[in-house]
């Protein structure tokens, strides 16, 4: 069997995208997922043909199965923000074809592919939840061969196996439902030994889930602290004053200063009474002082 080398080569993409101005967090950390598609592969009937025509046949016609279900398992460390190594399992399933010869016979061929990957993974954010990659590595396959035929055709080697090491590419781009969960879609091509000395390409495309392991994000910008409200130290408050229950002021019964006895009273006569009345006009003077000093206290006279 012959696995040829399929048309063109799958071709980077230019990528132009405009950063968002949302800071992005750097999601270093350990991640795990798995992929599943469906695989395709040229087999190069062409060739198949010919060699038969060359082993003595007078014709052939070939009918080929190049397509089959694929998937893999992969690990990563994110280093930073555009970054990535990762590594994986890859199962591309089972490809094979059926031709048949004249003077009659047919002759089957069956190829299985799986194996080891190491890829290093180039990452660009577009925005908080979007990022494209490309990844570029290297694959350890170990394909399998199998051959039978009946009638005229007969296998010398009907069980041959390879393991080599190949490169290996890839396009994809990754949304991100969750800081943790993702989800990929991906096409990549495996360059493979088909175990009877011919190289071939086999194509990969892939719907996968991502999960990060604890990855760790740059910290968000704290926001400034609102400043504390200040409030306008307020007047102090002058102190109530109570004013005494009507009939428990009590006032000295000395004359306030400058108070004195008027002219013409008899000094024996006031000398007697003086500690129990006063002389009426005294009075109304002390009374009057007495208002007075209240106004300027601000009690209120009563």
């Amino acid at each position: 069997m012959k696995l040829a080398r399929t048309s063109g080569t799958l071709g980077l993409a230019a990528l132009a995208v405009v950063c968002s101005p949302i800071a992005l967090a750097d999601d270093i950390g350990w991640y795990g997922g798995i992929s599943v598609g469906q695989s395709s592969a040229k087999i190069d009937d062409a060739k198949i043909t010919s060699n038969l025509l060359g082993g003595g046949f007078a014709s052939a016609s070939v009918s080929s199965d190049d397509s089959d279900n694929g998937y893999k398992l992969f690990g990563g460390y994110r280093l930073n923000r555009n970054f990535a190594l990762e590594g994986g399992y890859f199962d591309l399933g089972k490809f094979g074809y059926t031709a048949t010869t004249v003077p009659a016979g047919t002759l089957t061929g069956t190829i299985k592919l799986r194996g080891l990957n190491l890829d290093v993974v180039g990452i660009v954010p577009i925005n908080e939840k979007f990022s494209a990659f490309g990844r570029i590595g290297l694959n350890y396959a170990e394909a399998r061969d199998s051959f039978s035929g009946t009638g005229s055709v007969t296998v010398l080697n009907p069980s041959p196996s390879k393991r080599d090491v190949n490169y290996k590419l890839g396009l994809g781009i990754q949304y991100d439902f969750t800081p943790s969960l993702g989800m990929r879609v991906e096409a990549e091509r495996y360059r493979i030994d088909d175990a009877v000395g011919s190289k071939g390409d086999i194509d990969l495309v892939t719907v996968g889930l991502l999960y990060r392991f604890g990855g760790k994000s740059s910290a968000p910008a704290r926001r400034a602290a609102a400043p504390e409200p200040v409030v306008a130290a307020s007047a102090p408050r002058p102190a109530a004053v109570t004013p005494p229950a009507p009939g428990k002021m009590t006032f000295s019964a000395d004359p306030l200063p400058g108070a004195g006895v008027d002219a013409g009273t008899d000094t024996k006569h006031a000398d007697t009474i003086a500690p129990l009345v006063y002389d009426m006009g005294l009075s109304e003077r002390h009374v009057e002082a007495v208002k007075t000093y209240l106004a300027e206290s601000k009690i209120a006279a009563r």
